[in-house]
């Protein structure tokens, strides 16, 4: 399957988030460019977004990594989004309100049944990495 185009995947990010369901939380996250296995977006840090410390909630940073890096898997081979298996996040430093985030998500391996991807979120101003996700999913029998 031939990757898709950003309008297409700017299109799935706004039908996930004109939904009534949890997405609804990625509502400010605006995607930046779509190469195939690979997605960038970036979201500035709003009060909605933060925890009782005033920085960016690990729950929405977890949010991100999943639906980032599903959205990359989606834009390569195989294009389906899979199930979820296995995902973890290094948080390694706060991003604050009014900064702006980074999240690039790129597919580091592509099998028959799983696929593996990585998150970034990093700081746009400064470029220090806030946090590293990586996120394996299960993608169904070829």
């Amino acid at each position: 399957m031939a990757s898709l185009s950003l309008n297409t995947i700017k299109q799935i990010m706004r039908a996930m988030v004109d939904n009534r369901g949890f997405d609804r939380v990625l509502q400010k996250v605006e995607v930046l460019a779509a190469t195939p296995g690979k997605v960038v977006c970036e979201m500035r840090v709003e009060e909605e977004h933060t925890n009782r410390g005033g920085t960016l909630h690990g729950g929405l940073t977890a949010t991100l990594v999943d639906v980032i890096s599903t959205m990359a898997i989606m834009n390569s081979e195989r294009g389906a989004p899979g199930v979820s298996v296995d995902m973890n996040i290094t948080y390694m430093t706060a991003a604050k309100m009014g900064e702006d985030v980074l999240i690039t998500a790129q597919v580091l391996k592509q099998g028959r049944t799983l696929a593996f991807a990585t998150v970034d979120l990093t700081n746009k101003a400064t470029g220090k990495i806030i946090a590293q996700g990586r996120h394996t999913k299960h993608l169904g029998s070829s």
